[in-house]
């Protein structure tokens, strides 16, 4: 089932070379329609999953029995909203790319390639396999950016490619160490994610080893100072790059963090709580400071990524229940709202062919709906309680603060700040009188985009309201987690640590 989920988007792929060129009229409708085979399947796998620590569904058949590499895959509580996530996703980018009217087979297909890309890095069991589909994922998008960005897309996509990979190489040579080790000490050569963190390293040799694998993942993150890429990227891509780009690929690297490294090295996970908390609260104020001054709303959005994904590592590295869960689901939230930000900008962007703030002002008189649509993703984005957003939030902030409690301090200004730049924004380009003549006869959302929008806002609300149906299936991966770190190492988990301790402590208060 797992490697359907992969291949169903590298045959729909296939289906899609195989229509004529000149029926451009088939192309994105059918990648469309093709693309909601994968969200079908990872619906079925999220109804099917249970509530238990471990990985379900795993599916194992050897590669290359030499070198001990396997086709491994496996779910859990962790990877099993980023699967959902992402096919729910990709059809809607695609269904936002009318506005591509050059070759949209080609477009279709490098989409749906890079579907199955990171679907599998949320699947991958087996480190080489892993490192494949990561660095695979590289290829589609750089030619997205490339051939349908803006007039800067070269420059962007080379530097997207040349950073991301020239950190996946550091990871590489990690993979590759800890698979030499595994083997002098087990006389087999393997990569199962399972057997490579059974590796006794010595306290050195383990502190390099995250270094490479944890400079890879914030690269792709990207936590700061290694976001430079991002704006440039985000910026240059065209809608349906940057939906993917914000609502997935940025996740890679929270979720590698999560997944590999707290796992792989767990000593020196617990000895950098100090260093990533600091980079993660350091990006968190910076992007948001530096998102209010921004001229382009489109960048200025992206830059919400850098400060949003800094509350992502800050709740990974406090190594508690709440902040890893909140961590979690806050991979999905951010990929809603900001993936649907993005959506809205590309909708005004194909109306008034600008991103500059300054040539707005006054849309909520001519387009409402718009307005309204663009207004609730703030409050969402904003962490408003009862939207998605909060939920993420406040379990990150709440599990932080036991372990980080002056970063976590200084993270929450980072709550006031998105509200200062979110809402400046708003009221630039919304509200007043429409002055300038190209925006007075603006036309409101149509049909089709309300549609697009309409499925991210109920998901937003249903997250906001109901966060149970997710943390119920994230938290026994979590606890798993923090229980494997506590086996290994000497550190405990802080009181009040889990949720449930949380919750006690307040009611005998």
């Amino acid at each position: 089932m797992l490697t359907a989920l992969i291949l169903l988007p590298v045959a729909a792929a296939v289906v899609m070379m195989v229509v004529p060129a000149r029926r451009q009229e088939l192309h994105l409708p059918l990648g469309i329609a093709l693309s909601v085979l994968p969200l079908a399947l990872a619906g079925y796998v999220f109804w099917i999953f249970e509530p238990a620590p471990g990985f379900q569904l795993v599916e194992l058949v050897s590669w290359y029995e030499p070198w001990g590499i396997n086709w491994f895959l496996g779910i859990d509580g962790i990877s099993l909203p980023m699967v959902v996530l992402t096919t729910f996703l990709v059809p809607i980018a695609l269904a936002a790319s009318t506005s591509i009217k050059t070759k949209t087979k080609e477009f279709v297909v490098y989409i749906l390639l890079l579907e199955a890309g990171m679907i599998g890095v949320f699947l991958a069991l087996d480190l080489f396999l892993f490192f494949v589909f990561f660095e695979a994922i590289l290829i589609p998008m750089y030619f997205i950016i490339g051939i349908w960005g803006g007039e800067r897309r070269v420059y962007a996509a080379v530097k997207f490619f040349i950073y991301t990979a020239l950190g996946s190489a550091l990871m590489l040579g990690g993979i590759i160490a800890l698979a030499v080790s595994y083997s002098s000490q087990f006389g087999s050569p393997s990569f199962a994610f399972g057997d490579l963190a059974s590796v006794d390293l010595s306290p050195g040799s383990e502190r390099w080893l995250f270094a490479s694998f944890a400079l890879a993942f914030a690269i792709k993150v990207p936590l700061f100072p290694f976001h430079t890429w991002l704006p440039d990227a985000h910026v240059e891509a065209p809608t349906a790059g940057s939906v993917l780009l914000a609502g997935v690929l940025l996740k890679l690297g929270t979720y590698g963090l999560l997944r590999f490294n707290l796992a792989l090295f767990p000593e020196a996970s617990v000895e950098a709580v100090p260093i990533m908390g600091t980079l993660a609260v350091v990006g968190i104020i910076y992007g948001a400071v530096v998102a209010i001054v921004q001229p382009d709303l489109k960048k200025l959005v992206a830059y919400t990524s850098v400060s949003h994904l800094g509350f992502i590592v800050l709740g990974t590295f406090a190594l508690t229940s709440g902040g890893l869960q909140g961590a979690v689901i806050q991979n999905v939230n951010h990929g809603l709202t900001t993936g649907a930000l993005f959506l809205l900008v590309g909708m005004i962007y194909e109306r008034r062919h600008t991103k500059k703030i300054e040539d707005f002002g006054g849309l909520q008189k001519v387009m409402p709906i718009y307005a309204g649509f663009f207004l609730f993703m703030i409050f969402a984005s904003i962490g408003l309680p009862g939207l998605n957003g909060f939920v993420g939030e406040f379990l990150i902030l709440i599990g932080s603060y036991t372990t980080l409690p002056a970063l976590t301090v200084v993270a929450a200004g980072g709550v006031i700040l998105a509200a200062i730049y979110l809402l400046w924004a708003y009221e630039r380009v919304f509200t007043g009188v429409p002055d300038k003549e190209e925006n007075k006869a603006l036309s409101d959302l149509s049909a089709r985009e309300i549609s697009l929008l309409a499925p991210i806002v109920a998901l937003v609300l249903v997250l906001g309201l109901f966060p149970g149906i997710l943390l119920d299936k994230i938290s026994p991966s979590t606890e798993a987690v923090l229980d494997y770190i506590e086996d290994q190492t000497a550190y405990v988990v802080p009181e009040p640590g889990r949720l449930a301790d949380v919750y006690l402590a307040g009611e005998d208060r």
